[in-house]
Formats: C-alpha cells, structure tokens, sequence
C-alpha cells in the first residue's frame, strides 16, 4: 500500500478529503488568489503615484483580502455545508464587487484598471448562480460603481474630465456585458440540463425496455434469468426454499386464432393482471414467452407453493375475457419444481417444464408437482 507524499498530505489538509468539500474549498482558494492578485496591483499604483493615498490602499487591502480568508475558512471547516450556497458564491461576489468599487475611488488616475477586475469577478460567479442572482449581482454592481464615480466626482479636486467619463462608459460596457454573456451562458446550462434530463429519461426507459414485457408489464425471461441466480444465491446463503413454477395458458393459439390477436392480448392481460392478484409481493412473476410464464417464490415451502398454484388455477378459470360476440373463458396448466441446494436453476426449470408437460397430458387445467430426481446409485465396482 503506497503512503501518501508530503505533498498529498499538505493538499489534504488545505483542501479537505471529503470531494464535494474540496472543490468548494479551490475555488475559494481561487477566488482569494485574484483577489490577492488585484491587491497587490493596487498597492503597486500606491507606492509609484504620491497621488494616491497608500494608508487608505493599504487598508482596503487588507480588508479585501482578509474578507476572501475568513469565507474560505467557513467553507474549509464545513460550517457552510447545510446551506443553500454552501460555496457562499453570493457572499463573496457581492464582497469582491463592493471592494472592486472602493477600488475605483482610491485608484486616481489608476482606476482605468478596475473593469478588468470586475469583468474577472462577475465571471468567476457564473457558473455558480441562478439568472435572478446573475440579474440581481448586475444591479448590484451597476449601484456600486455608480455611487463610487459619483463619490470620486465629488471628492476629486479635479473637475470630471474625458478621462474619467471613459472610464465610467467603460464600466457600464463592462458590467453590460457581463451581465448579458452571463444571461447567455445561463440560458445554455439550462438547455444543457433539460438535455441531460430528457437523456436520463431515455435511458430509464431502455433499461425498462429491456427488462419488462411491454404487453403485460411483467419482467421478461432476460431480467427473470437474473432475479433468480440471484435468489438462488441467496436460498443457499441462508438454507430457505425455493420454488419455480411454468405455467402455460391452455389452449392458447385458438384464441387468437378465433378471436384475433387483440383478444389474445387482452387474455394475456388478464391472465398476468389476476395472477399479480393472487400471489404475495414478494413471488415474481415473468412473461417467459408467447404464453408461457414462470413464477418464483421465494422462501416457500413445495405444499405451500401447490396451494397457491390452486388458487391461481381457480382464479383464471374464473375469468370472463369479452370479445365481439361475448366471452370466454380459459385455463391455466402449472408444473413446480422445489429447487435443491445441489442443483442449478436451469434444471430446476426443467423439471418444473417437464411437471407441466404432465399437466398437459393429463387433460389440462391442472397442476402437477416435479418429483425429486433419483439419487445416482453407484456400481458394485466403483464402491470401495
């Protein structure tokens, strides 16, 4: 087993282990990096432009910074994770975007370099909002940077010139901008997730395809195939019996061939419909094909597992399938097989396939139990 490197373990510290907690954890890592980044820009402009106030750069600083640290520590200790927006995108948004405003007022004759920032912040965020938050950080922002040129209008000595009109046209086209693209890219997740859905729904219903008769809503022979290696498993696993039943709906191709399919369907129905009545939620009934059906119950024991074959004999003699000049009625011919330990579940069918062959041949509408098969007696000459 290999051992984690110094480095593994220092990234888990920081990020955490836990996944979901560690992508939120680097991307307010991020988040922090740029804005230290935009930081340290600012204190640039402050040490080479005496015009500047660097006292006041210098604590915007480090309330920029030092907001981003005490985010990222709730989101690293987990303390944020039962909330809506456990990454506080929102919190940290509306934080970077208030210092980006702040910025332009102390930044002088520098503040040609807060749109970039900006565009950088309201980007950072979109993949992470809903188009009423995209809409509402626009605003936000918009209000923001209005109050901060109108604070850098009043305060500045110096009259409001062409210059800092482009800066401010700058910032509208900025914020406009990204705002709009953000919208854009909003409208494709949710094109993309509508996508994503109706593919998830496609899928569900291949997979229900697959394994279920579309007639009859039973499971078909393939996934019955599966269920039963499966309980078989299972009844050596913990020493409970299991039975496997065919049965077969008599006289079946006169039906259709009297009445026309959509009789015939309608009998499957009926047949799949009353036996679904009859038996307990936990015996699984397929469509094994045409008119065959197979019935596994679990945990039964063999006189337990006639009875119930009666009753489900009863119940179908008793139905009334109407078609165009009346109703008939059917039978139903049943032969089961108590699955031994030794045995597989393939020779199981078999015998309980053979039982009902027997059924046939004694006139039908009946239900016949597969003997045990004989114990193999070994020759005189191989005993020793």
């Amino acid at each position: 087993m290999r051992h984690p490197s110094r480095w593994q373990r220092l990234r888990d510290v920081i990020l955490s282990t836990e996944p979901r907690r560690r992508t939120l954890v680097s991307m307010a890592l991020l988040a922090l990096l740029l804005m230290t980044g935009s930081a340290g820009v600012m204190l640039l402009v402050a040490h080479a432009n005496v015009a500047v106030n660097a006292t006041a750069v210098q604590w915007w600083a480090a309330m920029s910074v030092g907001g981003l640290v005490v985010m990222t520590a709730f989101i690293r200790s987990g303390a944020t994770a039962r909330l809506r927006d456990p990454s506080l995108t929102i919190p940290q948004m509306v934080w970077t975007l208030t210092s980006g405003a702040v910025a332009y007022v102390l930044a002088g004759e520098a503040r040609g370099l807060v749109p970039s920032v900006l565009a950088m912040i309201l980007f950072f965020g979109t993949f992470g909002l809903t188009v009423a938050e995209v809409i509402g950080i626009g605003i936000y922002a918009l209000l923001a940077f209005a109050c901060a040129i109108g604070a850098t209008t009043r305060f500045s000595a110096n009259p409001f010139g062409y210059l800092d009109t482009a800066y401010a046209l700058m910032v509208a086209i900025v914020l406009g901008g990204c705002v709009a693209l953000n919208l854009r890219i909003q409208r494709i997740r949710a094109k993309l997730q509508q996508q994503r859905e109706a593919l998830a729904q496609a899928l569900d219903i291949n997979r229900e395809l697959a394994t279920r008769d579309e007639l009859t809503g039973l499971i078909n022979r393939r996934a019955m195939l599966d269920l039963m290696a499966l309980e078989h498993r299972r009844s050596l696993r913990n020493h409970r019996p299991l039975v496997l039943a065919q049965l077969d709906i008599d006289h079946f191709k006169p039906i259709n061939d009297q009445h026309g399919h959509a009789t015939g369907d309608r009998a499957l129905q009926a047949f799949a419909g009353t036996v679904r009545a009859t038996v307990r939620g936990t015996d699984v009934l397929a469509r094994w094909g045409g008119e065959e059906f197979v019935l596994m119950l679990a945990d039964t024991q063999l006189d337990d597992a006639r009875e119930l074959l009666e009753r489900i004999r009863l119940a179908v003699e008793r139905l009334e399938i109407p078609h165009a000049t009346g109703s008939f009625q059917m039978s139903v011919s049943a032969g089961l097989a108590l699955h031994l330990p030794g045995d597989t579940v393939e020779h199981t069918l078999e015998r309980a396939d053979q039982a009902l062959y027997t059924a046939k041949a004694l006139g039908r509408n009946r239900v016949v139990v597969a003997n045990r098969p004989a114990a193999t007696v070994p020759p005189l000459n191989a005993r020793a």
